[in-house]
């Protein structure tokens, strides 16, 4: 029995010591950090995350704002999303710190099977209920390309649209100034096109023989990033597009003028600052994006415009477990003519829930979203015996009740006679259930009802704002 007491003091005795080597306290107003450690990457180059921390060896930081400063880089470092998890432990000797920051990596290399509706989203596809308009195929990823933070992707698909895209992103070409690089090629066609709306639906025609339209483009981005939250880019694309001539019969407003085919260069300057706790499904913190595009047709093939676009969205803990989110987004086109093409407002990524049946294309619009949610599940990692991979083993899992409403506002001064739900007020609302889990997964499932008085369950992925 003394043996046992003894074994057990012994035990705890360790633990201690091991828990005040993880964390012992500081007593002195200021430290200074010595050294920072990484540990568990082993992919990854240590520059990657050394480039992310905002503190480096040889920093003088007052004590009180130790914790907090490692807490916030722990989370810079989990929103590169090339980690399960991130933690950090320090040590205090007389005010000098060393910091170990620990990771689990993701699996990096994954294919992505396409199998997909043709429409813009489940329940466009629902109301037709045309099992020829599935798309098939593979996007394979490279994520952490070379242990440097770099992606490429392929992206083959086949089916009722036919896409191919190329990928390769680096975010860094040099270090001392930040400065990162995009390129990309992208061809798509497809058996069918939305040539015109009728009533806020998409009208298509479907041609028997070759592909109605055609889509390509090269483009390349100039990347200055100053962190994983606070990024510029600069991208010029070249690109070519072609309609057949059935469908400039049937509304010859679609590229203008009766064009069939246009080429154009569009030049985006793009800022974010993303602070949110986590990228995938944030909690608290903020978003903002802003950004101007500039069109120029070659060949007389249309008529340049501008575009100016900013989106601003707000996250706040409430009380344990209870969330709100709000956020505003709005569009500015202006140019001296607008093709149908371009005359894109709500109906694709942006739109009011509730009208996820109907496009409303527009010249402007505005757009508010809020969002009240209470955690109903949060399991950390729900392990897979059967599976002996550590990148795959644990599945985390967390689920929302969400309770939501919409407003938007479409301004249109071209297209309005086949666009009534354009210069009014939309408004939608309803109660969803948001599940989240592991490699950014988020499925939505929303009941929603909006002011023209429809109703309907939807379903969506990521986040809605």
């Amino acid at each position: 029995m003394v043996q046992l007491r003894f074994c057990v003091s012994f035990f705890l005795l360790m633990m201690l010591c091991q828990v005040a080597a993880a964390a012992v306290p500081c007593d002195v107003p200021a430290v200074v950090i010595t050294s920072i450690r990484l540990q568990g990457n082993e992919t990854t180059r240590n520059q990657v995350l050394l480039q992310e921390l905002t503190f480096a060896p040889g920093d003088t930081i007052a004590t009180a704002a130790l914790e907090p400063l490692l807490e916030d880089n722990r989370r810079r470092l989990f929103n590169l999303r090339l980690f399960h998890t991130v933690a950090y432990t320090y040590t205090c000797n007389e005010g000098q710190v060393v910091v170990t920051y620990q990771v689990q990596e993701r699996f990096y290399l994954y294919p992505i099977p396409i199998l997909d509706f043709a429409d813009r989203n489940f329940n466009a596809w629902l109301e037709k209920k045309d099992w020829s308009r599935i798309d098939y195929g593979v996007n394979l990823i490279k994520r952490n390309f070379r242990g440097r933070n770099e992606d490429v992707r392929l992206w083959l698909q086949r089916g009722f649209n036919r896409r191919l895209e190329v990928v390769y992103r680096v975010p860094y070409i040099s270090r001392s100034s930040k400065l990162g690089l995009e390129v990309g090629a992208f061809d798509y066609r497809s058996r069918t096109i939305s040539y015109t709306n009728r009533q806020n639906r998409q009208a298509f025609f479907e041609q028997q023989e070759g592909l109605p339209i055609r889509r390509t483009y090269v483009a390349a981005a100039l990347l200055h990033r100053q962190s994983v939250q606070r990024q510029e880019a600069l991208t010029l694309g070249y690109h070519t597009e072609h309609i057949s001539d059935s469908v400039v019969y049937l509304n010859p407003a679609y590229y203008g003028n009766g064009r069939s085919e246009r080429q154009y260069l569009r030049l985006d300057l793009t800022k974010v600052i993303n602070l949110r706790n986590t990228f995938a499904y944030p909690l608290s913190g903020s978003y903002f994006e802003a950004g101007i595009g500039q069109t120029f047709f070659l060949h007389h093939s249309g008529t340049p415009y501008t575009v100016i676009r900013a989106k601003y969205a707000d996250y706040t803990k409430l009380a344990d477990k209870l969330y709100y989110a709000a956020a505003v987004e709005g569009q500015v086109r202006l140019a001296g003519q607008y093709a149908f093409a371009d005359n894109v407002a709500l109906g694709f990524r942006s739109l009011v829930r509730g009208y996820e049946l109907y496009v409303v294309g527009g010249q402007h619009y505005g757009l508010f979203k809020q969002g009240l949610s209470r955690q109903l599940v949060d399991i950390k990692g729900i392990r897979l015996n059967f599976i002996d991979n550590p990148k795959f083993n644990r599945v985390p899992l967390a689920v929302y009740l969400n309770a939501f409403t919409d407003a938007g506002y479409v301004a249109d001064h071209t297209f309005a006679a086949n666009n009534p739900m354009a210069n009014r007020l939309l408004v939608g609302g309803g109660l969803g259930l948001h599940v989240v889990t592991f490699y950014d997964i988020v499925l939505r499932m929303e009941y929603a009802v909006n002011r023209e008085g429809d109703r309907g369950l939807y379903l969506g992925g990521r986040f809605p704002f």
